[in-house]
């Protein structure tokens, strides 16, 4: 199975009173990077958060969104301090008796003096609250996951299409490499009765002119590798998993191997053949900067 690093999964949970909406979208990147944007109040739950994320991913910049909703009220709580209250109603009071005015303290007038009643945010529910959140957490993750995945088998049927080509031209460079030499060979023998006429051509000259010219032109081993790499790549893709920094570093040979062909041979159907294969290798190290 292969994955995409690009991708995007959402999922809302409601459960009394309580509401998690969580949202996921990731792009490709060389490491595991989240940024994570959710309310203060859920702060203490980031490792967590980042923890269960590695489950469904190894690679990919993922920024998540998590916004969460309360009933009214639920989240708020009311405190009669009532100490402060008496405290209070005992200076008032003493104040009557002071000033020799009617005790006439009302109820509304003392709770209306500062701190009798304070408003104070209830205590968090971690637990409960986490199991709610995982619950939305890992629904966002799973879609996603299979987002990651459908986006993973079109670039694998993608690259093995573009692999079956690859072969097509390294197959062809196989068949032609020997010729060249076989036509270098004669075009010089030709060459040299035109210029010397009736006179014999030292045999063992013109083979060693073949000879240097061979060996300045072979590519059997650039041919070589790159039937296996090739094959290796192949073999990566059908297997799956996180194989994108394999595969780059497959792309990156093949690129050299391509090099080294282009720089060496002096024939044109090669030389063309070599450009396109060049061509495509760039193709195939573009979509696996997309690969988990």
């Amino acid at each position: 199975m292969i994955k995409s690093m690009t991708g995007f999964g959402s999922c809302e949970i409601s459960e009394a009173g309580r509401k998690f909406t969580v949202e996921m979208k990731s792009v490709n990147h060389r490491y595991l990077d989240v940024n994570l944007k959710m309310p203060k109040r859920l702060n203490f739950f980031e490792a967590a958060i980042r923890s269960l994320l590695k489950e469904y991913m190894q690679r990919g910049k993922v920024d998540i969104f998590i916004s969460y909703e309360e009933e009214a009220g639920e989240d708020i709580c009311i405190r009669y301090n009532r100490d402060i209250a008496a405290k209070y109603l005992e200076y008032l009071r003493q104040m009557a008796v002071d000033f020799k005015m009617a005790d006439n303290v009302d109820l509304l007038a003392l709770s209306r003096f500062p701190e009798v009643f304070s408003m104070e945010e209830a205590q968090i529910d971690e637990q409960g609250l986490w199991k709610l959140l995982e619950k939305a957490l890992r629904g966002a993750a799973q879609g996603l996951s299979d987002s990651r995945i459908r986006e993973g088998e079109q670039l694998k049927a993608d690259l093995d299409g573009k692999l079956e080509e690859m072969a097509g031209h390294v197959a062809f460079l196989e068949e032609r490499s020997p010729q060249i030499v076989a036509e270098y060979r004669r075009k010089i023998n030709e060459r040299m009765r035109e210029i010397l006429g009736d006179i014999r051509v030292d045999e063992g000259r013109l083979l060693t002119e073949v000879a240097i010219f061979a060996d300045k032109v072979c590519v059997d081993e650039e041919i070589v590798r790159l039937t296996s790499h090739v094959a290796a790549m192949r073999h990566a893709l059908k297997e799956g998993g996180s194989i994108g920094r394999k595969l780059d570093f497959l792309a990156q040979e093949m690129n050299r191997e391509a090099n080294t062909i282009l720089s060496k041979t002096t024939d044109l159907a090669i030389s063309e053949r070599g450009i396109e294969l060049k061509t495509l290798i760039e193709k195939v190290r573009e979509q696996i900067q997309n690969i988990e």
